[in-house]
């Protein structure tokens, strides 16, 4: 399929989502009923080592740093499992511990770290997140970041149905005044024990997904960034590191990769990265192009960011395509730890 074509898919997904369409929209019925079947055969296969419960990453950090009287960033992540952290044992090693470490570090500034994931949840939980991440409203979060959609085609949501509880929820957050973040939908066609042919499918509704959402979160005033195979070709070609112990969640090093990958992003989003950073490289082969096609592209390429930069034009909105240069994010533990995480299944 070219790239024009995925677009076009991207697109008509995105707008079944507006206007209310429905249809699976993804690699037809049949062949996604049979990645589901293998999908949660490899699910019930690979439960050993699983930790339990998900580790409580909640907390401030960086709380060692000057405040110049200004109350600490607050970052909050909404999602599912991948959001939550699970596949790990500790705090540190989540991802939102990670990212709260490094946007202290680049910020300068303490973080405080909330979460409302929910492992296992699909879409339509996030109308309940995004309620209680703005349940106070002088606390509104600085930047959410929401990782979500892999459920979603394990159990079947249609496509549109997906992506509309997404844009929805990016809408709440962004009207209360929230930069978010969205790592979309990664690619469940690098679970190990997800066969050919279905890997192939696999792969092709997972992209489908994530272009589609890009295109929703995009049109509400957020930004994507492509999660992929969590993230880029070292995941596809030593799962057995990128992996946790069950084969399906990432491992410690998987979700540090993750990390990285979206780093940057939410601390452009807080205007904190430098500003020839924002500047369009050709040489990355950066650049604006209609929200479509940088949705599909982003979809082929782990790690690539995707922002609204224009205008509605003839052609429709177009964004900002970017392939951020990736940063080590420490592992780092909460200097104040507060509440708890959720816990629970895939």
């Amino acid at each position: 399929m070219t790239s024009m074509s995925k677009a076009r898919v991207a697109r008509r997904i995105a707008a079944g989502a507006a206007y209310g369409g429905g249809g699976i929209g993804l690699a037809g019925a049949a062949a996604v009923g049979l990645v589901v079947a293998e999908v949660q055969l490899a699910r019930r296969r690979v439960g050993v080592g699983t930790p339990d419960r998900v580790p409580n990453a909640q907390g401030l950090y960086g709380g060692t740093l000057p405040t110049a009287g200004e109350p600490p960033l607050r970052l909050v992540m909404l999602g599912d499992s991948t959001a939550a952290g699970q596949g790990v044992h500790r705090a540190g090693q989540t991802p939102g511990a990670l990212l709260a470490s490094g946007l202290a570090a680049v910020a300068e500034r303490p973080v405080r770290l909330g979460s409302v994931a929910l492992p296992g949840a699909c879409s339509d939980d996030l109308d309940r997140q995004v309620t209680l991440t703005l349940a106070d409203p002088d606390r509104v979060p600085d930047i959410c970041v929401i990782m979500v959609g892999a459920n979603d085609v394990t159990h079947r949501m249609p496509a549109t149905r997906s992506v509309r509880y997404l844009s929805a929820a990016v809408r709440r957050l962004r009207t209360a005044g929230a930069e978010v973040v969205v790592g979309t939908c990664p690619d469940l066609g690098t679970i190990e024990r997800v066969r050919q042919p279905l890997r192939w499918l696999a792969r092709r509704a997972s992209r489908q997904l994530a272009a589609a959402q890009t295109i929703g979160v995009v049109e509400q005033g957020g930004r994507t960034v492509s999660l992929g195979d969590l993230l880029g070709p070292e995941f596809a070609q030593n799962p057995r590191e990128l992996f946790g112990p069950d084969n399906y969640h990432p491992s410690a090093e998987g979700y540090a990769t993750a990390a990285m990958a979206v780093l940057p992003s939410v601390c452009a989003a807080l205007g904190l990265w430098p500003a020839e950073e924002e500047r369009p490289d050709a040489l990355r082969r950066e650049g604006f192009l209609p929200v479509a096609r940088a949705a599909a592209e982003a979809a082929e390429e782990a790690g690539t960011e995707v922002a609204a930069a224009m205008p509605t034009g003839p052609r429709g909105p177009w964004a900002l395509l970017k392939r951020r240069r990736r940063r080590r994010v420490p592992e780092a533990e909460p200097t104040s730890p507060v509440g708890g995480a959720p816990s629970g299944g895939v």
